[in-house]
């Protein structure tokens, strides 16, 4: 059998597939097998490649292959190929961990974050108390700064979520409650469950995502480059001058975005019941106003600083807690947004499970 090469055979151009020429050398089971190039153009380690495949595969079918018929580079370079065979055994194995190995790393792990959490919470506590004596260390420009990342600059992104959350909760009570005529009582859904639980929970939510991310990424960036090291180094603390303005911030800023959050769910709900349901919005609203109580909301605002606390803590610590290179960074902010999400789902289940309790 002879094998004609002609063209060009380069990775760039592609190169045939050798399986079907090799099921065909299988199946006609040729002497041997010899090379027509008088027509082969130019040719990089593509050609070699699908040489070296079909020159092991017909000596597993003991098929002599005549190399002479081939070029003089490329029958040195197949002599380079097949000069040392490769030793069986010499690859390194990839061992799996054992398990105790495993669960050894999670223990150790947990404990520095355990002791890296509690150092933080004490400098924390540190720096409020300098805080509160007006000896505090930051600059205010940075608080307006951050109030301004955290506040406006979130408005579009809450609402959009917030109407869409109050359009879906009006949709989900006017399916079941139509069927009993009470189809009113959207109204109460839409505005207890946005004044007591999805206006202050998506609102921390869009912000662990948003600030407490951009937080760590900002505060680990510093960690590589250094800069925290410096301010230890100038005497500056870095939980005053750094972690302060960004937790103020959210502290002032979640509240208000509570608040509005809570708005433009109820406007949601609005919407579908005036379009759907035939329920004019001065009878929604009249509605609203006589079955949810300010309270309910005073406890969405609660809510929505302590999410704020969570977040920016979370954020924070993760951003000092990275290590010095970029996938650290990477790392610190993805743990940021899962811790700040899981403290908050948390946070919240306690926080309504002792209203329950006291009956509020």
């Amino acid at each position: 059998m002879c094998l004609q090469l002609s063209g060009d055979w380069r990775f760039q151009s592609g190169i045939p597939d050798p399986l079907h020429l090799i099921d065909e050398l299988q199946s006609a089971q040729p002497e041997k097998l010899s090379f027509d190039c008088q027509q082969l153009g130019s040719w990089d380690s593509g050609l070699m490649t699908f040489l070296v495949t079909l020159i092991n595969s017909c000596k597993q079918n003991n098929v002599p292959v005549l190399q002479e018929t081939l070029p003089g580079g490329i029958q040195k370079l197949l002599h380079l190929s097949f000069a040392v065979p490769e030793r069986k055994g010499h690859r390194r194995e990839l061992l799996g961990q054992p398990v105790l190995a495993k669960i050894g790393n999670v223990t150790i792990e947990l404990h520095r974050d355990w002791n890296d959490l509690l150092s933080f919470i004490g400098n924390l506590v540190i720096g409020f108390f300098n805080f509160v004596r007006g000896k505090a260390r930051f600059r205010y420009s940075d608080l307006f700064y951050q109030i301004e990342c955290a506040g406006p600059s979130a408005l579009l992104i809450v609402t959009l979520v917030s109407v869409l959350v109050g359009i879906i909760l009006a949709f989900v009570g006017a399916a079941q409650l139509r069927l009993f005529g009470a189809e009113i009582f959207v109204a109460n859904l839409v505005g207890l469950g946005m004044a007591r639980e999805m206006g202050a929970m998506m609102t921390a939510i869009i912000m662990a995502g948003r600030s407490g991310a951009a937080y760590a990424a900002q505060l680990g960036t510093m960690q590589v480059n250094e800069e925290i090291d410096a301010f230890k180094t100038l005497g500056i603390s870095p939980i005053e001058f750094l972690v302060f303005p960004r937790l103020l911030a959210l502290i002032i800023t979640m509240p208000l975005l509570c608040i509005y959050a809570d708005f433009m769910g109820i406007i949601g709900g609005a919407i579908v019941c005036a379009t759907m349901l035939d329920i004019s919005f001065y009878q929604y609203f009249q509605q609203i106003q006589s079955f949810v109580p300010p309270i309910h909301f005073m406890i969405g605002i609660a809510k929505a600083v302590i999410f704020g606390i969570l977040v920016a803590t979370a954020g924070c610590f993760r951003g000092l807690q990275c290590g010095r290179s970029a996938s650290a960074v990477g790392f610190a902010t993805t743990s940021a947004v899962v811790t700040s999400i899981v403290l908050i789902i948390v946070a919240d289940a306690v926080i309504t499970i002792g209203c329950q309790m006291i009956g509020i």
